[in-house]
């Protein structure tokens, strides 16, 4: 029987719709799409710096991550969403600094804007350690 397992932590934000932070299927964990909105917190948006908002929204993912029993080497595919193509560069060296030498696959995508006038977000996949 295949099931399909929700993942939910309170050290990343609660998700702000109709999804949950992650599910666990398939030998996969899939992350929701995460804002750099600190757990416990309201969104705050655009009064954050980018490099601030480019480390909470990797914090939260790899929170989310830590719940289901995997870290930053499980990751086999993140995406960014990023508003303004100057602000990659920065969230390449955050990017770095989580991950250091393990590079999953990784798209950016540039956006026009994001909920709550954030300027990152993401989601990914990662290997369910069993």
């Amino acid at each position: 029987m295949k099931t399909i397992d929700v993942i939910s932590t309170p050290k990343a934000p609660d998700p702000l719709g109709h999804y949950v932070q992650a599910v666990r299927a398939g030998g996969l964990i899939h992350v929701s799409g995460q804002l750099p909105v600190s757990p416990g917190r309201e969104p705050e948006g655009q009064a954050v710096p980018f490099e601030a908002q480019a480390k909470r929204v990797i914090e939260n993912f790899l929170a989310i991550l830590a719940a289901a029993g995997c870290g930053p080497q499980d990751v086999v595919k993140l995406t960014a969403y990023i508003v303004g193509s100057e602000n990659w560069p920065v969230y390449n060296r955050v990017f770095i600094d989580f991950f250091g030498e393990h590079k999953p696959a990784r798209t950016g995508i540039p956006v026009p804007e994001l909920h709550y006038g954030y300027l990152i977000a993401v989601d990914g996949v990662a290997l369910a350690r069993e």
